[in-house]
């Protein structure tokens, strides 16, 4: 095999090609640790080819060089494992991948410089080019994509597959990102859920669940938030305790907590509200009265038909509980359905006085309604007999001039 030297190990670092200028920007930073550590990387060591005591295996320059108890490790690729001492079980395929590694076990490292800066870490499986490359002490951790956990170094329990996933995180535990820049910016996160591109891509608290593209990508701050389809909870950033099911649910809220949205585009007129639960593709702000808190929307109700035969009237508790029947203040909920067709005249209790006082007010309404209309007819009442007076007064005035208008009779003089 071909001599390598010091500076065949130097150009050979250098002449890394990477797909766009953006991925080398951000591989910069490493491929300076590298040359950073290459003063204690010079001792390439040997060729090793084949079986190393302990049920070691070693294939590639410096592979698996400074072994001194470790057992059952593999390493595949120029310098693996090559400051490996102590530790167990270790798999490293790919140029210096576990290159760090002193006595941490039970790692696979799998692509060039995956788990590089790992020293005593223990159950992580790196699986692309620089994934979990800055690891040290943080364990359990499963990486899977290119540059996947790259600058995690002590955070564990994580579990990154897709470009770039939870790529910035240092120190945060038990986070899952499945999909491309998924908790990418995240650093402390803890207890995260993001699957989808960019979902939860700035979170660095943690706590939240975000499933979809772009699903709660802008939270920095926020917790307790659940988020399910393309772009849900998109813009929140320190809103808290909000569930957002369905494509662009909840997409403007910001800042404000505790809503419940359920279909698509539900509370996505929401920015300033708090408290309110929105189903159905509705925005969650009123035609008149605007944003609101604490109120609740349901789509499909208002001007839909029910059948006369079998309606009922809904009532609601003060622990929000509907319901078409009531049961005594102190009594056991009995459990089940009343009967199916529950006539009108056999709803009992509130319900029946529910629709007595609602027929009373019809009632009264139609009673005042009457009023006005026998006012309006007593007027007109009173109208038509002045008018009849005074036609009865001209009728009398005409006949006495009448009267006094008659010829005196004439005597006519008899010749008998």
């Amino acid at each position: 095999m071909k001599k390598i030297t010091p500076k065949t190990i130097a150009t050979f670092d250098t002449h890394q090609k990477f797909t766009s200028p953006a991925t080398a920007g951000f591989l910069i930073p490493l491929l300076l640790a590298c040359f950073g550590l290459a003063p204690m990387a010079q001792a390439v060591g040997p060729d090793t080819d084949g079986t190393i005591p302990g049920a070691n295996n070693g294939e590639g320059i410096g592979v698996l060089v400074s072994r001194t108890t470790g057992v059952w490790n593999t390493g595949t690729g120029f310098e693996a494992l090559n400051h490996l001492t102590a530790g167990n079980q270790n798999t490293a395929t790919g140029l210096r991948a576990l290159n760090s590694d002193i006595n941490g076990g039970f790692n696979t490292a799998t692509g060039v410089y995956s788990l590089f800066s790992n020293t005593s870490g223990f159950f992580n499986s790196a699986t692309g080019a620089y994934a979990l490359a800055h690891n040290t002490t943080g364990g359990n951790n499963t990486a899977n994509g290119y540059s996947a956990l790259y600058f995690n170094t002590e955070g564990g329990s994580n579990t990154a597959i897709g470009f770039g996933a939870l790529r910035k995180n240092v120190d945060g535990s038990s986070n899952t990102a499945v999909g491309q820049s998924a908790l990418l910016n995240g650093m402390h996160a803890f207890g995260a859920t993001a699957i989808g591109i960019n979902a939860l891509q700035n979170d660095d608290v943690g706590s939240n669940t975000a499933t979809g593209f772009n699903a709660l990508a802008a939270n920095t701050t926020g917790f307790n938030n659940t988020a399910l389809g393309v772009r849900a909870l998109a813009s929140n950033i320190d809103g808290t305790d909000n569930t957002a099911i369905g494509n662009l649910a909840l997409t403007n809220n910001v800042s404000t907590s505790n809503h419940v949205a359920v279909g698509r585009l539900a509370g996505s007129g929401i920015t300033t509200a708090n408290n309110n639960i929105i189903i159905g593709q509705l925005s969650g702000v009123h035609s008149v009265f605007g944003q609101v808190s604490d109120r609740c929307f349901i789509d499909n109700i208002f001007g839909a038909p029910v059948s006369g035969a079998t309606f009922a009237f809904v009532l609601i508790d003060s622990d929000g509980r509907l319901g078409t029947f009531t049961v005594a203040a102190n009594g056991p909920d009995p459990g089940g359905f009343s009967p199916k067709r529950v006539q009108p005249q056999t709803i009992p209790d509130a319900a029946t006085q529910a629709m007595l006082h609602r027929r009373v007010e019809e009632q009264q309404a139609t009673i005042a309604e009457l009023k006005s209309t026998v006012a309006q007819q007593q007027k007109q009442i009173e109208i038509l007999t002045a008018q009849f007076k005074e036609q009865a007064a001209q009728i009398q005035k005409v006949s006495a001039q009448l009267e006094v208008s008659k010829p005196a009779p004439r005597m006519v003089a008899s010749d008998q």
